[in-house]
């Protein structure tokens, strides 16, 4: 008798606190912050109860809702200043929840917030943003509120993170909530002065983080976690996920989701390295080096290093072709003329015409990975851009006993397809024998297209836009067929003219003309 007091007593106990977690939370495990809860894609009120829902509903890592004071201390859920063309901390609850969100939904209190946030929700973190005051003591009170309402509705096992603008309310939080998991907002701080503060984590917005690629570096070896904000395109989503980033906070989760499924880093790989082009000037001499003058081929142009003909502006790589005159300062050098494939340079004491090669030779070269580049291609007859790949071992043993990898050739006469192409000392185009295949390419000079290789030691796939068109596998027969087991650098290039571009003339009207890259990013697997 007195065992089924007890029971009762504590069936009463557990029935009347409602606001008691059935248990603890995992969060889901994904990347994915949903920003304001997922209010797009249904149209939704951002900072609404129905988008919070709707993230929970996709199983997020995490829903991001900002919080408020008002006049009267009710802490609410709102990212703006004002509500309704009323300023927030000058105005009472009660008067601001007269206007409702235009989906009839009334302005959430945080406590209506945490609570539906517990509900039915098994995988979704609550992102808790405190948007900073005018004061320190005003940033101290919501903080202490804020932990005095989560530590009351017993929510702390629902928080995935504390983030803010404001160091100081951070810091606050860590002094009187060692467990909380925290993330600085404002971008201004090394992840070293982060942790020595004591917080966890940095949100970053994107830009400043592309900026400050030592940052993720930095981050990782210290156990800052790394979070983003806003991703919602895909080069963006794609560009974090290919470095790890823990979170990536957008107003696109299902596009997260999405692009999730096509990363190389599903397929086990990793970004080894990268050039996002997010500076300005030349390109970067630590990562591209020049090829110069007459080359091969019989091309027209002359490749130089001037900022007309490579630059990076506006967070793109432009290699640029101009119709103009130039004096081949090479002519005669016996040194330049060693190699016979380079006699036709001879013929040539001025050219018509300059352009850009850059190239990864004596910088950086890869045995195997991911190769993947994203550009809009110059458009003319005669015009004949690439982005290929050499042998380490040319200088030793020339082509095409190094081999070749065209990840991609395009010729203006042919203005809707391109090639991928492999050549060796058993299969080249002198021989006619070369291995190579095509695809119809979609607006390649309106629209940027993503150029992938995939080269493992079994096989290359050549591919376009997640179409593999090109599959080149190794027949484990000698190096004359295949020579790929040996590290191959990267070039970038628009030719003019020459044995393939030239076949129909060069149309001199379409000058300038250019090849615009939008990344570079090659990835790795660990065991390959």
């Amino acid at each position: 008798m007195r065992f089924l007091s007890i029971l009762i007593i504590t069936l009463l106990f557990f029935s009347c606190d409602s606001t008691l977690p059935e248990k603890k939370i995992d969060f889901a495990d994904n990347p994915v912050v949903a920003h304001r809860g997922a209010w797009k894609t249904k149209n939704l009120p951002q900072n609404s109860i129905a988008s919070l829902k709707e993230a929970i509903n996709l199983k997020c890592t995490g829903s991001e809702f900002d919080v408020r004071i008002t006049k009267d201390n009710v802490l609410i859920v709102t990212h703006d200043k004002e509500y309704n063309n009323l300023i927030i901390e000058e105005t009472n609850y009660k008067e601001l929840a007269k206007t409702t969100l235009f989906n009839g939904e009334k302005l959430p209190t945080l406590k209506e917030y945490l609570l539906a946030g517990m509900q039915n929700n098994v995988a979704t973190g609550l992102v808790l943003e405190i948007k900073p005051r005018a004061t320190k003591e005003k940033n101290n009170i919501i903080v202490d509120k804020i932990l005095a309402l989560v530590d009351e509705l017993k929510a702390e096992n629902y928080i995935h993170s504390y983030i803010s603008f404001s160091l100081d309310i951070l810091k606050r939080i860590a002094e009187k909530k060692r467990t909380a998991k925290t993330q600085y907002l404002d971008g201004s701080k090394s992840p070293e002065s982060l942790k020595k503060s004591g917080i966890t984590g940095l949100d970053y917005i994107i830009y400043k983080l592309k900026n400050k690629e030592q940052f993720i570096k930095e981050a990782k070896k210290i156990g800052i976690t790394l979070n983003a904000w806003t991703a919602n395109s895909i080069d963006n989503i794609d560009w974090l996920l290919a470095n790890k980033f823990d979170y990536i906070t957008t107003n696109e989760p299902e596009l997260v989701f999405q692009r999730i499924k096509k990363s190389p880093i599903k397929k086990g790989y990793s970004l080894v390295w990268s050039d996002e082009f997010n500076y300005k000037g030349k390109p970067d001499h630590t990562k591209w080096g020049y090829d110069y003058g007459f080359i091969a081929n019989e091309e027209e142009q002359y490749y130089t290093d001037s900022l007309k003909n490579a630059r990076v502006e506006g967070g793109k790589l432009i290699i640029e072709t101009h119709k103009e005159t130039i004096i081949n300062k090479d002519y005669g050098n016996p040194e330049f003329l060693k190699k016979s494939w380079k006699k036709y340079a001879a013929e040539r004491k001025t050219a018509k015409y300059t352009a850009a090669r850059l190239t990864t030779k004596d910088l950086a070269s890869w045995k195997y990975g991911r190769f993947e580049i994203k550009a809009k291609l110059p458009e003319g007859v005669g015009l004949w851009p690439a982005v290929w790949m050499l042998g380490e071992n040319k200088t030793e043993v020339g082509w095409p006993e190094a081999g070749e990898i065209d990840i991609m050739e395009h010729v203006g006469f042919n203005n809707d397809t391109i090639f991928g192409t492999v050549h060796t000392k058993a299969y080249n185009h002198n021989k006619k024998t070369e291995q190579g295949r095509s695809i119809f390419i979609d607006k390649p000079y309106d629209d940027f297209q993503v150029f992938a290789l995939e080269w493992t030691p079994e096989k290359m796939d050549f591919i376009l836009n997640d179409t593999v068109y090109n599959t080149f596998k190794n027949e484990h027969k000698t190096t004359a067929e295949w020579p790929f087991d040996q590290p191959f650098y990267l070039i970038l290039n628009v030719a003019v003219g020459g044995m393939l571009g030239g076949q129909k003339g060069i149309d001199d009207s379409v000058f300038p003309q250019q090849m615009v890259v939008e990344y570079v990013r090659i990835y790795q697997k660990e065991k390959e």
